[in-house]
């Protein structure tokens, strides 16, 4: 019987190839968007997944209230770790981690900059660290360092690394014990190389001196893993007050700040990663939520078509039908018969949408930053993909199914079927779903480009074109003033300066700053810190408000600062000039006041700013190049001194803008893809319209060629048989506008600094969706309207 089933599908799949191929090709689109959609979606919900310990692993974390507002922070004291593992049982590992950085790894004449971190022994088994050569704790050892596979190609080629040595910024030997694997792309903790967290004591004065038992800098990271069988939210109540027991007699602390320590479990450190006022709200499992609903409406969309397809050609099968009842046929053995149709068209879709897949998979990876791919040899692939294609034939098919197998016989076979004129109604009904949900895309596509732009053309409050940013090095800070004069003499370079961030980010923020009229709790308030030295203001291109920048000509500018307008706002200074302020017991005097400077998130309002004067505190050198010099013969020209300078490095530097052009990295991803689904989702239903309008016009030619011979002109047929079609995307864009209104306005919630919808978006939107109607029905409609008269009327 099935064999039967399929047989006669596929000959009416051959026997109305026009239809088939829309129904085909249109099914696969939607499922191989729906393919991509969800290997994204399981790369993101798979994230960490590959962890052994993945249930028990957690990140600790920090609630504080600065300003009145409870935030919630990664960043730990550095006695963190010791405290968690000598004084709580529920731990079976804990790791202290940095936040990682970029440093030069030397070996004979080879010289690469890595990524990696200072971390804790622990990590090795809590992370499922695995050794593919070497000690199995390798970090056991003070003055060692572990490679990836990766890194230790690299640097030894094909020579055994272990016992052998690499030196790490051209200032400490470090013995390779182990190699390892590198981690998944999608894993939280991402390194080429890991060096003891301990080391950092022996190596850095100011850890040993300062952090060691400090429990007032927040700058570190905590891993731990709780024993099998503990409750987390008891280990939470037990670990709450770790960093406020040693503050007891700080009454800020005890009153104001409130530093609550808890645990977040890896399951949420990729997707809710947000807290508002200690409260987990969510993170990226919106964008998750939200590209799976996508993937839905397109799939249904594709769905659609078929349905409107299959049930607008009835009477092409009535008499089937017909025939079939009256010879025996149950129902249920007709509904058979069209599911297997559907389900047919559906596992070819399937074979198409697969090949889609495979050639859209390698831009889609380019895009995303991703590593996905199909597992073709994997049988739980196949088997998702099976019930993947069996519900989307069920679901493609039901409807016709039921509505074909639901024809009278006696009336078929005694005249054919007369279906009234609500008989288009169902079809209209799924043409303005379906544009409903093509218009939502559309619409917040659009939302989604506006405000990528809105936040584009904001001031950023510095000259970003023509500065680069060079990580510096005990070399360099060394030869600071040799290497600021050698640079200054090429004449490709105007101004130097030094910072502890580059100009795009700000690494530091600090409260407990006093100004006249300040209370005690005004020292709870947070501002971002930039230490820095001369010309500042000259290098970055910051626009200065009053005063002047830190000089060489003022000795008093050891103890100055420079404050932006949000910073002075805060501090409600009227003449903030020569103003007196205290950081941390030691006064300030206020030098300038510069403009406010965009270096964090564009789409953020601008916090508070202290410029400090630290020439010590700093971790990069900027460079503003000669306007004049080309960029390309300025790198040229400044590179020899910096290899002169700081031989252990390879010469690495950004460029400001492109920098600053990053961070929109992520909302053009969202953007990107949003554009992509929409426009395949309009694809798709224009694809259906044009069946549609296909199949309308070859059933109304007996009507188009009476209205010809009775003197209606070829606009007068365009407009009769696009019109109905106009209202259906009306009626769809009435229907979607509040629906992406409402889902738009809750995105753009997220953001501080946003657009607001007007209703320019909508009216153009609908413009957009008449005309692509209109182009796409045009075809058959002027078609049929240039249609001699004399063959559709001749067997009158």
């Amino acid at each position: 019987m099935i064999r039967n089933y399929l047989k006669i599908a596929w000959r009416n799949l051959v026997k109305s190839k026009v239809y088939s191929f829309i129904n085909v090709f249109g099914l696969a689109v939607g499922m191989a968007v729906a393919i991509l959609i969800g290997l994204w979606i399981n790369d993101e919900m798979s994230a960490n997944k590959h962890h052994a310990n993945y249930a028990t692993l957690y990140q600790v974390k920090m609630h504080q209230t600065f300003d009145g507002r409870r935030g919630t922070q990664d960043a730990l004291p550095f006695p963190m770790g010791e405290e968690l593992k000598s004084k709580y049982p529920d731990f079976k590992g804990v790791a202290m981690c940095d936040w990682g950085s970029t440093r030069s790894l030397l070996v004979g004449n080879q010289k690469f900059l890595k990524f990696g971190h200072f971390i804790g022994p622990d990590a090795m088994e809590m992370f499922s660290i695995q050794v593919t050569n070497g000690d199995k704790q390798p970090l056991k050892e003070p003055y060692s360092i572990v490679l990836t596979e990766e890194t230790a190609e690299a640097l030894f080629g094909k020579q055994d690394p272990v016992g052998k040595i690499v030196k790490v910024d051209n200032t400490m030997d470090l013995k390779v014990t182990a190699v390892v694997k590198k981690q998944p792309k999608n894993a939280s903790l991402q390194y080429d190389y890991l060096i003891p967290f301990d080391l950092q004591e022996k190596i850095y004065d100011w850890v040993a001196k300062f952090h060691k038992t400090n429990w007032g800098n927040n700058s570190w990271q905590t891993f731990v893993q709780l024993k099998d069988g503990v409750d987390p939210e008891k280990t939470n109540a037990r670990i709450k007050n770790v960093v406020l027991d040693h503050f007891k007699e700080d009454q800020l602390m005890q009153k104001s700040i409130k530093p609550e320590v808890f645990v977040h479990p890896m399951a949420k450190w990729r997707l809710y990663s947000d807290f508002t006022e200690g409260k987990n709200t969510g993170g990226f499992i919106r964008y998750v939520n939200l590209f799976g609903i996508f993937g839905i409406f397109v799939l249904v969309i594709a769905c659609i078509n078929f349905m409107n397809l299959s049930t607008a050609r009835s009477e092409k099968r009535a008499k089937e039908v017909g025939v079939r009842k009256a010879v025996g046929s149950a129902r249920n053995q007709l509904i058979g018969q069209f599911l297997s149709e559907s389900i047919l068209i559906a596992f070819i879709s399937l074979v198409l949408a697969i090949v889609l897949v495979g050639l859209s998979l390698p831009y889609f990876n380019r895009m995303t930053e991703k590593q996905m791919s199909m597992e073709l040899a994997n049988p739980v692939f196949w088997a998702i993909m099976l019930a993947f294609t069996l519900i989307t034939g069920l679901l493609a098919g039901s409807y016709p199914a039921l509505y074909l197998s639901s024809f009278n016989p006696v009336k078929i076979l005694k005249g054919g079927i007369h279906v009234g004129k609500n008989a288009s109604l169902p079809r209209k009904i799924l043409v303005v779903l379906q544009f409903t949900f093509s218009i939502v895309l559309m619409i917040g596509t659009v939302i989604i480009y506006q405000q990528i732009q809105y936040a584009k053309n904001r001031p950023i409050g510095f000259n970003s074109k023509g500065l680069i940013s060079v990580e510096s090095s005990s070399d360099l800070l060394r030869n600071y003033d040799a290497l600021n004069n050698e640079l200054l003499a090429t004449g490709a370079v105007l101004s130097i300066c030094k910072s502890n961030s580059p100009p795009t980010q700000i690494y530091s923020n600090n409260n407990g700053w006093e100004w006249k009229g300040s209370t005690p709790e005004d020292k709870s308030a947070i501002f971002s810190t930039i230490a820095t030295s001369f010309n500042y203001v000259k290098t970055i291109g910051v626009k200065l408000k009053e005063g002047r920048d830190f000089s060489r000509e003022y000795s008093t500018d050891s103890v100055g600062v420079l404050l932006n307008e949000a910073a002075v706002k805060r501090m409600g200074l009227k003449n903030p000039v020569g103003e007196i302020l205290k950081w941390n017991g030691r006064e300030r005097r206020v030098v300038g006041v510069v403009a406010n400077v965009m270096m964090e998130s564009p789409f953020r309002n601008i916090s508070p700013l202290t410029i400090v004067f630290e020439k010590d505190w700093v971790s990069y050198i900027n460079i503003r190049l000669n306007p004049t010099v080309s960029s390309a013969q300025a790198i040229k020209q400044i590179q020899p001194i910096f290899d002169k300078y700081n031989p252990g490095f390879p010469f690495d530097y950004k460029f400001a803008d492109l920098e600053y052009a990053a961070k929109f990295n992520y909302e053009e991803l969202i953007g990107n893809l949003a554009a992509i689904i929409s426009v395949l989702a309009i694809f798709i239903s224009c694809l259906g319209l044009f069946g549609l309008a296909s199949f309308m016009a070859e059933q109304r030619k007996k009507e188009i060629g009476v209205r010809k011979v009775l003197g209606a002109s070829v606009a007068n047929l365009w407009g009769l048989l696009s019109k109905d079609f106009v209202k259906l995307i009306i009626i769809s864009c009435v229907i979607a506008s509040p629906i992406a209104w409402y889902g738009m306005s809750e995105w753009l919630s997220d953001y501080t600094y946003k657009i607001d919808i007007g209703v320019g978006v909508f009216l153009m939107v609908l413009f957009v969706a008449i005309l692509v109607t209109l182009i796409t029905v045009s075809y058959q409609a002027i078609k049929a309207a240039l249609a001699n008269p004399v063959k559709s009327l001749k067997t009158e």
